[in-house]
């Protein structure tokens, strides 16, 4: 009684706990993985987020400077580069881990899916909070960048190589050069041509289709009922061209 060990609140996971779902997430999300071995060997998403658990733990507990080295050995190993101050849930896992930034102030939610070239990063140098928090059973395709200290909600796909820097509500699919919303709680949002490219708005293909509609439009409302040609009489020359009798 005098001796015995403290209890764990039932709400703080052990680390074999974070490290168990983890791993066993990546069987449901990529079909290319086999064996259990194969996942703990050969994929650095899983090794980046193994080892960010340990480096976290230092974080909270006051060792920095641990924890940043284990951080910078993590980066080395893997070429994925997570800050141990970042919160992340149950269930991260990051495909064909390479070139991902989570800066040190992010929130990742629970069952979170990345792809290479992904950064949560920041667009202040304030101390405080400046990066992204991100929701549950969200979806960030390669490449994508989510910048500053905003909100991603719940069920949140965000399109390869899109950028962010605006709240997205829950439900979303968000695409383009800034990112834009077009798919909203299952509902197709599209232009009011029916087009949808899905063209980021400052490409310059697409932002010169976006000219060339305008201007078709313009066209089409300014102009005016053709007139039938007036034929031709006894006074009309080879050119066309009416002397009226003279």
């Amino acid at each position: 009684m005098f001796f015995s060990k403290p209890q764990t609140p039932r709400n703080l996971p052990s680390l074999f706990q974070d490290w168990h779902s983890d791993v066993t997430c990546v069987f449901a999300r990529d079909p290319a993985a086999r064996s259990l071995i194969e996942v703990l060997i050969t994929y650095p998403g899983v090794h980046a987020i193994l080892l960010h658990r340990i480096s976290h733990r230092l974080w909270k507990a006051d060792w920095k400077f641990s924890a940043r080295f284990l951080s910078a050995f993590t980066r080395w190993l893997t070429n994925i580069d997570i800050h141990p101050g970042a919160t992340i849930g149950k269930r991260f896992f990051i495909d064909h881990g390479a070139c991902v930034v989570i800066g040190e102030t992010a929130v990742v939610g629970d069952d979170v899916t990345m792809y290479h070239g992904v950064t949560l990063g920041g667009t202040s140098w304030n101390k405080g909070r400046r990066h992204p928090s991100i929701g549950n059973n969200v979806l960030i395709g390669a490449g994508a960048k989510i910048l500053g200290a905003i909100e991603i909600g719940d069920n949140v796909k965000v399109g390869a190589n899109s950028v962010v820097m605006k709240d997205v509500p829950a439900c979303c699919t968000v695409v383009g050069i800034p990112g834009r919303v077009t798919l909203s709680k299952g509902v197709k949002i599209q232009n009011s041509r029916g087009i949808d490219l899905e063209i980021p708005a400052l490409d310059p293909v697409g932002k010169a289709i976006a000219c060339l509609t305008e201007r078709l439009d313009a066209l089409e409302h300014n102009q005016k009922p053709i007139v039938a040609e007036k034929e031709s009489c006894e006074h009309c020359e080879a050119d066309g061209v009416c002397k009226g009798g003279e």
